[in-house]
């Protein structure tokens, strides 16, 4: 659903105003107490000056008295209802007279503390202005050592009620002003971006295969440019991910089409090669019994494609058998001993036997040989070599005299459908035969390569062995 349709409290933009706006108004709050704390010590501190002055002009006087007239106009010009300050000899007092026996409330303004004030403040507003109060605070004058007024707290309470409105009003739009700027600041920071993650993960979701609209290489150095670049290579890795599986996908059922199809010829031509069994001639049988344990492999591999649904090889029926005799029906079956000028030598000790599968090992050996054979000229030459250790474990090596293996290609050579550095390679003769000597317990590498060839060498653990 779009943003547009949604509650206006239900995204994340209208909640971060509305938070915004809140945790500044809290904050306001939290400053008006002692600001409206401050104000009534300023209020009381202003009186307790004009008193002072006003108290003075008792000093000019005769006998330290004025007239009730000027008397009740300097209170009323200083604001309060009697004043009472003590010099160093004499005691000046003004609306002693109308002064109340007993005040509601006092107050000490000469060493304060702000919880004092605060809670002084409420008291005054609480009341709302019905108490006589009483206030001591510091004198300015040179030689005086006490100061006290009485005043009406009613004027201190209006006071104090139009500063809390226009304080209040004044935090509001404050409030209002300073959440609407964070909030543009926030939205463009962070909610414009989120947003555009959002949909880019919404509209991925629905069509993975499409490309991104992400930059992988955002300028933003911060957590967002950071998602922002993860989110665009995860998603063009997955999307790589998904092409590649469409296409296996693809491979896969054509295989399975081309499989079915090549076992049946393969069936034709395995009956069509036991008539060339019967026929004696001692070069024909020689090449029939080759044509027919070839056919008979394939034929066997079809099957378990098509019953497994997938080319994995099935676990290797290990059993003992003589090396040699595995090696050289390899080159029979390569044709390498027929060829006149191509040589092909094993250094196999008589009666050395290896534990595994026959048939598996059969297909690593030939397919390794017909590597080298097919990066040489017809000059060049394979041999293969085995040692046995006294556990039981073989040591295989293949040698060739090729150009030898490129440096980039040695990290993904036992991988499949990576290149194979050869013309028409495809890149799973050596990943077959990874697969399974690693089955076997066994381990397979590049003993050595370079200009005048390569090796590669096969560890086949005995069989009580567990490599």
């Amino acid at each position: 659903m779009s943003d547009y349709y949604r509650p206006f409290t239900s995204s994340l933009r209208s909640r971060l105003l509305l938070l915004t706006i809140l945790f500044v108004t809290i904050l306001e709050a939290l400053i008006f107490v002692p600001t409206l704390a401050a104000f009534r010590q300023s209020y009381l501190e202003e009186r307790l000056v004009a008193a002072q002055i006003a108290a003075l002009s008792l000093e000019e006087a005769p006998n330290n008295a004025v007239s009730p007239a000027l008397e009740q106009e300097l209170l009323a010009t200083a604001g309060v209802i009697a004043v009472v300050m003590r010099r160093e000899d004499i005691s000046l007092m003004l609306g002693f007279g109308a002064m109340p026996e007993e005040a509601n409330a006092s107050y000490d303004l000469r060493n304060p503390t702000l919880g004092g004030l605060i809670g002084d403040a409420f008291e005054a507003l609480g009341a709302k202005g019905t108490r006589v109060i009483r206030v001591m605070g510091r004198p300015l004058l040179p030689a005086t050592r006490f100061l006290e007024i009485t005043l009406d707290e009613a004027p201190l309470y209006d006071a104090m009620v139009d500063y809390a409105r226009s304080l209040l009003l004044l935090s509001l739009l404050v409030s209002i002003f300073t959440g609407i700027l964070v909030y543009l600041a926030l939205h463009w920071l962070v909610v414009r971006p989120m947003r555009r993650l959002k949909n880019n993960i919404v509209a991925f979701s629905r069509q993975p295969t499409r490309p991104t609209k992400l930059k992988a290489h955002t300028r933003r150095r911060d957590e967002i440019g950071i998602i922002e670049r993860e989110l665009a290579r995860m998603q063009q890795d997955v999307r790589r991910s998904m092409q590649q599986k469409a296409r296996l996908a693809e491979l896969g059922e054509a295989v399975a089409k081309i499989n079915h199809d090549l076992r049946n010829i393969l069936s034709t031509i395995q009956l069509s090669s036991g008539a060339l069994k019967r026929v004696d001639h001692p070069g024909v049988k020689r090449v029939s019994d080759r044509l027919v344990n070839a056919v008979s492999r394939a034929i066997a591999l079809c099957e378990r494609t098509i019953r497994h649904g997938r080319a994995a090889e099935p676990a290797p029926e290990k059993q003992w058998y003589d090396l040699d005799a595995l090696v050289v029906e390899v080159a029979s079956a390569l044709g390498l001993r027929d060829e006149p000028h191509f040589r092909f030598t094993s250094d196999i000790a008589d009666g050395l036997t290896v534990y595994g599968d026959p048939d598996q090992l059969h297909r690593v050996i030939m397919n390794l040989c017909r590597n080298a054979r097919e990066v040489q000229d017809d000059h060049g030459a394979i041999h293969v070599s085995a040692t046995k250790d006294e556990d039981g474990t073989a040591h295989i090596a293949i040698r060739d005299e090729g150009p030898g293996i490129p440096d980039s290609l040695r990290p993904t050579l036992f991988k499949a459908f990576q290149s194979s550095g050869r013309p028409g390679g495809s890149g799973l003769g050596l990943s077959i035969a990874r697969d399974i000597v690693v089955a076997h317990g066994g381990r397979i590498a590049v003993g050595e390569t370079g200009g005048t060839g390569t090796v590669f060498t096969i560890c086949l653990p005995g069989e009580d062995d567990s490599l």
